[in-house]
């Protein structure tokens, strides 16, 4: 009986809708073991909660709970499983999930929980702000959408530093994580803040040059990647030589026709596996759960909508006919079925061209989306005196990003936003310039003396409105961007809009002077006029960058 007092006194029992809304009112931590009537509470795991208990201490801010399933309207998606199902509520909001008896991650995930609430008591840091878990019946098709409130969704965060976005090396470490198996979730470049930094290399505080390497790291560009493992067998991240006897082998097993059931590999940290490819001086990786968590909501408020909505890029073609008799009516028809053209062009292909988009015309099997909306334009557009469709669609995402860059090779251009634009209007501008389909390939923040002004408007200098352009342009930082898309230089420039504010109301409502600009010299932003002045502008302001091989450029 004794022992039985003390199970009792360690985890409330929360059996009604009734107490689980007054557990909800806990202060601090609560873990609850939500458990079926038929088969009672996880009992394999109350010794961890009792040490853990004796261990930590902290009677105010750790509780242990067990629920009745059946007896709890919001914990109706887990009833009748016979698997043990573990949630962590902190200050009434379920943050946490982990499924299965797994003494060690719940472990880790009650210290780590636990630590960040003492921090916070003790004013060392700021509440993250947690999504709350919508329970989500796992049998049913789109318990998907949970995984990254559950603590078995690991994530890692990388970020690859301004020195390497600045020489193109964010590529190259892009394609070895995702080589190596990793899925590749959601990626952003942007200038981090010097709180983001500082939060993020906490760690590094105390070492001699930090205050410099906050400086570096604010200084440009960052490129932030969140990446998981996904559902598949990874590949062994170790680095090893081909065994010419073992490939012989496994040729000759090739010819029989035997099921083998893979085995699933040991492989290394993604911060070993960098360091054996050479890279890792390159970026920096965060894997702790709860910092991991934390900053994906700092970084990506919206993460979870985010992650959903992974967008694809494709090249869609009409062909000769189509283009001259129906062209208008399917386009349309793409945007109407939820399509955005980005980009578009007329071109005469040459015979070579024609031949490699021709190809595979036969059976082709179009990606997601497309097989079902462009297989039906081909047939409501077929021409029956032609030998094949008049609409040609890539056939994979990685044939897609060859052709569209071989149909739209990339260009850069320089742009900068003045310093008379508040921080909210330029959060609009760059907003209104990421829509318009420009990546920002390198930015940073720059008060532009004399010197430094002319590296930019140096084919207006001598003017007799030279002067007064310094003068606005010193009244504080100005944002200095390379922009990159096809046909950048023409496209950044009809987004500013004309020179005169006031003349881009009139012929170009639409565009960021008419928005923004209050006179000539306070017209909100700046561009390159032509490809050659964008390419030398950008190497006065930017002396590291390595452009990719553009065309035009």
């Amino acid at each position: 009986m004794a022992g039985k007092k003390r199970e009792i006194q360690l985890q409330a029992v929360v059996n009604s809708q009734s107490l689980w809304d007054e557990m909800l009112q806990n202060k601090g931590l609560t873990v609850i073991d939500v458990y079926q009537a038929w088969c009672g509470p996880c009992k394999a795991m109350q010794p961890l909660f009792r040490k853990l208990k004796n261990e930590l201490n902290e009677d105010e801010l750790l509780h242990f709970v067990v629920a009745e399933a059946d007896n709890i309207v919001t914990l109706q998606p887990f009833r009748d499983k016979c698997e043990p199902v573990f949630l962590f509520s902190v200050n009434g909001k379920i943050i946490a999930r982990i499924n299965g008896a797994n003494a060690p991650l719940v472990n880790k995930k009650i210290t780590n929980l636990i630590n960040e609430e003492k921090k916070i008591a003790a004013g060392e840091m700021v509440r993250p702000q947690y999504r709350e878990i919508v329970f989500v019946d796992s049998d049913v098709e789109d318990a998907g959408e949970v995984q990254y409130e559950s603590a078995e969704q690991l994530y890692i965060i990388v970020i690859i530093k301004p020195d390497a976005v600045m020489t193109r090396k964010s590529l190259e470490i892009k394609k070895k994580i995702i080589e190596a198996g990793f899925v590749l979730e959601i990626e952003d470049k942007r200038v981090l803040t010097e709180q983001q930094v500082r939060e993020f290399y906490s760690r590094k505080a105390e070492e001699p040059d930090f205050e410099d390497f906050v400086l570096f790291m604010t200084s440009g560009l960052s490129h932030i990647l969140v990446i998981s493992q996904g559902d598949e067998e990874q590949p062994d991240l170790k680095e090893t030589e081909p065994d010419p006897e073992m490939e012989a082998k496994e040729a000759d097993e090739d010819h029989h026709e035997e099921v083998r059931t893979p085995v699933k590999k040991k492989h290394d940290s993604l911060q070993e596996y960098l360091e054996i490819q050479h890279v890792s001086q390159f970026c920096d990786i965060e894997e702790n759960l709860t910092d991991v968590n934390h900053f994906i909501d700092i970084l990506f408020p919206d993460f979870k909508n985010m992650k959903n909505l992974k967008l694809e890029k494709t090249l869609a073609l009409l062909r000769p006919r189509l283009f001259q008799e129906k062209r208008e009516h399917v386009l349309k028809i793409i945007e109407d079925e939820g399509f955005k053209i980005l980009m578009q062009r007329e071109i005469v292909l040459s015979e070579e061209e024609a031949q490699t988009l021709c190809r595979e015309y036969e059976n082709e099997d179009y990606f997601e989306n497309v097989i079902e909306q462009m297989t039906s334009l081909c047939v409501q557009f077929a021409m029956e005196d032609l030998p094949i469709n008049q609409l040609y669609g890539s056939d994979s995402l990685e044939e897609a990003e060859k052709e569209i860059q071989y149909f739209f090779p990339s260009q850069d251009t320089l742009a900068l936003i003045k310093p008379h634009i508040t921080h909210e209007q330029r959060e609009e501008i760059l907003k209104l310039i990421r829509e318009a389909g420009f990546e920002i390939t390198q930015m940073k923040e720059v008060v532009l003396n004399e010197e430094e002004a002319e590296k930019i408007y140096s084919k207006i200098k001598g003017r007799d409105f030279y002067e007064d352009v310094l003068q606005v342009l010193s009244e504080g930082p100005s944002l200095i961007m390379v922009l990159t898309k096809w046909n950048a230089v023409s496209d950044w420039r009809r987004l500013m809009g004309p020179t005169d504010p006031d003349e881009a109301k009139l012929l170009s409502p639409d565009s960021i002077r008419a928005h923004f600009g209050s006179s000539t010299l306070k017209n909100a932003v700046h561009g390159s006029s032509t490809v050659y002045e964008a390419t030398e502008t950008i190497s006065r302001m930017f002396e590291d960058f390595i452009p990719e091989n553009h065309e035009g450029n």
